[in-house]
């Protein structure tokens, strides 16, 4: 089977990285979303915070003992949910094999995913940039060959960190990897699997896996196989897909519309092999075009095209020739897609007349 590439994204401290990014008094202070008043729980806090100790989850009070000087926000979900939306969005135009986890992570498949050569770790490059330029907060990402490295992976420098385990170095990462680590070994597992003299994934594998199921039944397996590094879970998507797209970034800007026109023609072919692909079958109902300059402003275009089954590039030119106002302007990405009609929506004809 061909080798899989997973990448999982975590915002970093997303409530505070978003209020400070609103508020810019906020971004040298020692920063806690929650946990105000007597009862008061944190839900999370920068990073300036929890140099003091403070935690998610712990009562005000005793963030404000540990840090007397800490500065504490009510939780604003509106505009989490806002960014939130904002940052999927962004994962959602390089692949439609998205799930995410909560409004702060998710995992991306991009096994099938041609664009930046490909490669899963350029992939996460992109992504990083866009969110810090477009969201304007971090996010950390891990890229592996399956969801339980790749989540392991995104923790690893944290904050706005980027760390990669490739398949030939999976062996040696797992091996040093303390049990604390794996999914689902919490305090009391991890006790009972110290009282076994087991410190870290290497010491499970030596343990051997009809040990693990004598002492810890099922979950006794699925430490076996995390130990070993092995996840075959796929990424879940339980988002029905409403459009398809393909977008290139450049290393050198496009000089002008004459250069985006040239790459328009591979755009097309490549959203064309993306469709092909996934063998959607869905009636298009839209065509669209999107820029970005160098200057980071972006815009995009979209017009009502049915009746197309394989959009060409004549298709597309008009459009393109429709958002660009200024034929010499630079341009630093290209990117094209359709959206599908919604067949299963409800139709109802409303009467004139009760």
């Amino acid at each position: 089977m061909p080798q899989r590439k997973i990448i999982h994204v975590d915002c970093d401290c997303f409530y505070a990285a978003v209020e400070m990014r609103d508020d810019p008094t906020l971004r040298n202070v020692p920063l806690a979303v929650g946990g105000a008043g007597g009862r008061g729980v944190v839900a999370t806090c920068n990073y300036k915070a929890r140099a003091f100790g403070v935690r998610s989850a712990m009562p005000g009070a005793e963030a404000r003992r540990l840090c007397p000087d800490l500065v504490t926000v009510p939780p604003d979900m509106a505009r989490y949910r806002t960014a939130s939306k904002q940052v999927m969005n962004i994962l959602r135009e390089l692949t439609d094999l998205v799930e995410p986890l909560s409004l702060d992570e998710a995992f991306l498949d991009v096994s099938d995913i041609t664009d930046h050569r490909g490669s899963a770790t350029l992939m996460a490059r992109y992504l990083r940039e866009r969110v810090k330029n477009e969201v304007g907060i971090t996010i950390s990402a891990g890229v592996a060959p399956n969801k339980f490295l790749a989540k392991i992976a995104s923790d690893w420098q944290k904050p706005d960190g980027l760390f990669v385990v490739k398949p030939d170095d999976v062996d040696d990462f797992i091996r040093e990897l303390k049990v604390e680590k794996l999914f689902g070994v919490g305090q009391v597992t991890a006790s009972r699997l110290h009282a076994l003299g087991v410190q870290t994934c290497g010491d499970v594998q030596a343990l051997g896996v009809d040990v693990l199921i004598e002492r810890f039944g099922k979950q006794g397996y699925r430490l076996h196989e995390m130990a070993h590094g092995r996840d075959e879970r796929s990424v879940v998507v339980s988002r029905i897909a409403k459009s398809v797209s393909v977008e290139r970034t450049f290393s050198q800007d496009l000089p002008d519309m004459a250069a985006c026109e040239t790459v328009l023609a591979s755009l097309v072919a490549d959203l064309n092999l993306r469709l092909s692909r996934k063998g959607l079958g869905k009636p298009i109902h839209k065509l669209f075009v999107k820029i970005r300059y160098s200057d980071f402003s972006t815009h995009s275009l979209e017009r009502v095209r049915e009746n197309i089954k394989d959009p060409a590039f004549e298709d597309y030119l008009p459009l393109l020739g429709e958002l660009v106002t200024n034929r010499e302007r630079p341009v630093r990405l290209l990117g094209l897609g359709v959206r599908f009609r919604n067949d299963d929506a409800p139709v109802t004809q409303l009467r004139l007349f009760d």
